[in-house]
């Protein structure tokens, strides 16, 4: 996605270690213009995958995962990365490790929200190692859900969790694809 590129050029910078922040725009200071045209293109790619839910994990992800579960009509459940005291204990839970964070959270879904009855497409802003999309897979699949694929903001394609989960069978469609990162340059694949 053409303007999502642009935008990552132009406001995004590159950290120590592999991150890409961008969180001027799509993660903690929000477009909602440029979400919204995400979302579009989300459903587009998606539009004849019977989607019935969207699923996120918190946090950053929720923002880009609400805008597409509206543009699909459908709801949006996000993954807590704490069990909270209004949480049944009737939940489905898997281990994630967050590449950002550098730790690993128990996450945890309310059963009554995600069923047999969901075909779920899994949204997040980034696709590092993959450990996130299998952490949520993982939650559907105990719920006997389906997962009818993955929409992701930004790939970094380098770090080779897309093409492994692609490998394994799952559709993954990444609006923009990073094949390589240096302090004064970001290349897409294309």
């Amino acid at each position: 996605m053409l303007a999502l590129e642009e935008r990552i050029l132009t406001d995004g910078k590159v950290l120590p270690g592999g991150i890409l922040k961008v969180d001027g725009f799509l993660n903690h200071r929000i477009d909602p213009k440029l979400s919204y045209d995400m979302a579009c293109e989300l459903k587009r790619l998606y539009a004849d995958a019977g989607v019935s839910k969207v699923l996120t994990i918190e946090a950053s992800g929720i923002a880009l995962a609400c805008m597409t579960a509206y543009v699909f009509g459908c709801p949006l459940v996000f993954a807590k990365k704490s069990k909270t005291s209004n949480i049944s204990s009737d939940v489905w839970s898997s281990q994630i490790e967050s590449f950002t964070h550098g730790n690993t959270n128990t996450v945890v879904v309310s059963k009554e929200y995600l069923g047999p009855w969901d075909r779920v497409l899994i949204v997040d802003d980034f696709l590092a190692t993959g450990a996130a999309l299998l952490g949520l897979q993982d939650l559907v699949h105990q719920a006997g859900g389906i997962v009818v694929g993955a929409g992701i903001a930004i790939e970094k394609e380098f770090q080779g969790g897309g093409n492994e989960l692609r490998a394994s069978g799952m559709r993954v469609e990444s609006l923009a694809r990073i094949s390589r990162m240096t302090d004064d340059s970001i290349e897409f694949v294309h």
